[in-house]
């Protein structure tokens, strides 16, 4: 099988060879965040290759000495290289510039400095950054990135602000929404793109009920000035605006916000833009109907950000089934035609291969029934959701008992047995559930913000993929509020609304955040009522949260006794309809042994190769390992976070594993042709350049997800 799929895939290389000229000057650089604004991660620089690739070195190493071990600190960013300068971001959101043939620091900006109380509160707030964003008019020479809320603008050969951007540099992103959302939770986890004189920006919003919308705006590149807005949550008269059942939704409802970034068909004037789900994530009745523009691969115009064209990906997402993801922009060869086409990798392992102009489907997409049986009260699902022919899926999408971990000892595989039986499964879109639902593949893909690479030699996709059952448990949530009751009823309540779903019903964490149990050796009150009002990392700002709700659920958590004892006042509290709901999720929960195993059976991650052409898997193969089990010659795979980046050479590049390390593969077969340790997990995608005619290929190691220690380095590598 092997050997058939590598002969195919030779004769459909020297097919589309001659329409793919490999000196493209546009993939000879690292520009932009995913290499090019067609976002396929592409180098046709030709200095490594698969005879050479396992001489490689460590060409330099940069540290950026602000990892924070405590919290868990990362760095996610995929750097970009513009005249021998490096630009990215720490784990503490600085903003570097290297010079990226020795990785010497030029100078770095930080965004803390220099600002008031409330404007650290604002920035220290979650955010990893994935990347920034430059322009350039002459010796105008600009770098936009974000932290916090603000959208900076810095000069590239300084480090200093740009005064004329904005209000002294800077831009906030709480305004021009159109509604006030100031105290609400937004932010900017991927870099925005630009188009001649627009640079256009996304956003990252609240999940839960208090969610702002996610509305995509374009800024004036001089002046920060807004010029234009697209409604992912349409107003009346807008097209989608009858998808909602309740007319008022644009009011009320958040998310839809496209967080992932943006791919850009720059000659046409495209801009592709992928959405993530309405809030609140797993709890529907407040927001009824196909909810455009959730879950949607947007098609807008680059100019004016009217509406184009747009794919629904899920109808009315109750699984957290963003779109992860901005589309490779592909030109495939089918039935001897050749197709300027997006392909859109999603969390469910399906990839939607789409028209680029008019969006019409490549190969047949069919809407399936699927199951809408549930038991949480005003929840209405919608009862199709669209399936992909071609091409097939890169990861299986449903979990059997045939399917649980086989390497487990006997008592615990019998556990994890016992526990899966009592869960609802068996369906992709099984719908939530009071007793549980097993989500595979879970909240994380699937393919995840790493995103895809896409080889235009060969008409290959590449992406790797998460194979890791999640859990999806439902708690009923009491709204109607007592006429009289003290801190700690009134903090248990709280804490059920807003904290449960990340750290559990009780307090001991879900695998995926932490522990609160023993939240009282780290802050006391003063300090626990800060972290609500400014949040953290994986943590937002509670803005929305009276002073008094927050001592409760202070009170609550710190098990403060005599704060508990106090009266919690009702008078001044009304129930917002829309954002006190039901149910709630009981956590953020994978699916684990009592090992910490997953309950699935390997691979736990995957690296897949997909034939756009044909629609054909290529080939997969297992992404990383447990050295516990590689011991025993099993090689499980590990969940994975960060891209690949392919090259015309023959190679295929990833980082992204729990292992630490970092690999080249054949692109042709996926055999494996060198790796490397790092000094932390690469949970990042890596950039390839050239400087004064030597080849480069630089990843960030800063570990802090999957239990992995925190770290602060850029290394680049190169051949002796």
């Amino acid at each position: 099988m092997q050997l058939r799929s590598s002969l195919f895939i030779l004769a459909s290389t020297i097919i589309v060879l001659n329409c793919s000229p490999e000196k493209d000057s546009r993939y000879t650089t690292w520009l932009v965040t995913g290499g090019s604004k067609e976002n396929i991660r592409y180098s046709v620089l030709d200095q490594m290759d698969t005879a050479n690739v396992n001489q490689l070195k460590v060409a330099w190493v940069y540290h950026t000495m602000d990892a924070d071990t405590i919290n868990n600190s990362q760095i996610q960013c995929n750097p970009i290289i513009v005249d021998g300068i490096l630009y990215g971001t720490s784990p503490q959101l600085k903003l570097i510039a290297l010079d990226a043939a020795t990785g010497k620091e030029k100078w770095v900006f930080n965004p803390l400095e220099s600002k008031t109380k409330e404007d650290v509160s604002k920035v220290i707030s979650l955010n990893n950054n994935r990347g920034v964003t430059y322009w350039q008019e002459g010796n105008d020479k600009r770098i936009f990135y974000t932290a916090g809320p603000y959208l900076f603008a810095v000069e590239a050969m300084t480090g200093t602000l740009i005064s004329t951007f904005g209000n002294n540099g800077r831009v906030e992103l709480h305004e021009g929404l159109g509604r006030d959302v100031t105290d609400l939770y937004v932010a900017s986890t991927s870099p925005g793109i630009i188009y001649k004189d627009l640079l256009v920006m996304g956003s990252r919003v609240s999940e839960s009920s208090n969610a702002a919308p996610g509305h995509i705006r374009a800024y004036d590149v001089r002046t920060g000035k807004q010029r234009w807005i697209f409604h992912t949550i349409p107003m009346p008269g807008e097209y989608g605006y009858d998808t909602w059942e309740d007319s008022t939704a644009y009011k009320h409802i958040g998310g839809a916000n496209s967080w992932s970034g943006f791919s850009l068909d720059e000659a046409r004037g495209i801009l592709f833009a992928p959405t993530g789900s309405a809030s609140a994530d797993f709890y529907g009745g407040k927001r009824k109907g196909a909810d455009l523009f959730s879950d949607c691969l947007l098609a807008l115009d680059a100019a004016t950000g009217k509406y184009i064209w747009h794919f629904q990906h899920i109808h009315h997402d109750v699984w957290d089934k963003d779109l992860p993801t901005p589309p490779s922009l592909v030109t495939i060869l089918k039935d001897g035609v050749k197709i300027d086409a997006v392909a859109q990798a999603t969390k469910t392992g399906f990839v939607f291969l789409l028209e680029r102009v008019t969006g019409k489907p490549i190969f047949p997409i069919i809407e399936k029934e699927v199951p809408t049986n549930t038991k949480l009260k005003g929840e209405k699902l919608w009862p199709t959701q669209p399936y992909p022919t071609l091409p097939k899926p890169f990861m299986r999408q449903v979990m059997t008992v045939d399917d649980l971990n086989n390497l487990l000892p006997d008592s615990s595989f019998q556990e994890i047995k016992k526990r899966f039986l009592g869960f609802k499964t068996g369906h992709l879109y099984e719908p939530p559930s009071l007793e549980g639902t097993v989500s595979f593949p879970g909240f994380d893909g699937g393919a995840e913000w790493g995103g895809t690479a896409f080889d235009p030699a060969t008409g290959l996709l590449y992406v790797n993929a998460n194979e890791i059952p999640w859990l999806i448990r439902m708690a009923e949530v009491e709204i109607k509020v007592p006429e009289k009751e003290n801190n700690l009823a009134a903090g248990q309540r709280l804490y059920t609304q807003y904290c449960m779903s990340c750290h559990g019903p009780d307090r001991k964490g879900t695998g995926n955040n932490p522990t609160i149990v023993d939240a009282a050796k780290k802050y006391n009150a003063k300090t626990l009522g800060e972290l609500f009002s400014t949040g953290r990392r994986m943590m937002p700002a509670f803005k929305n949260i009276s002073a008094q709700e927050s001592n409760a659920i202070t009170s609550f958590v710190l098990e403060l006794k005599k704060e508990q004892k106090k009266i919690f006042d009702q008078a001044p509290f009304a129930i917002d309809s829309f954002r006190n709901l039901p149910y709630s999720l009981t956590g953020y929960a994978k699916f684990y042994s009592q090992e910490g195993y997953p309950a699935s059976k390997p691979p736990w991650g995957s690296l897949n190769a997909i034939n756009l052409n044909t629609g054909e898997i290529a080939w997969k193969i297992t992404l990383g390992e447990y050295p516990e089990f590689k011991r025993k010659g099993i090689i499980t795979g590990t969940e994975n976070y960060g891209g690949p980046v392919v090259t015309s050479t023959g190679l295929l590049f990833i980082g992204a594993t729990r292992d630490g390390k970092f690999r080249a593969f054949n692109k042709f077969t996926g055999k494996l042709l060198w790796e490397t340790e790092l000094p932390a997990s690469a949970f990042a995608t890596p950039s390839m350049y050239e400087v004064s005619g030597k080849q480069y290929i630089v990843i960030a190691c800063g570990g802090g997800k999957l239990k992995t220690k925190s770290g602060d380095a850029y290394v680049a590598f190169a051949l002796p």
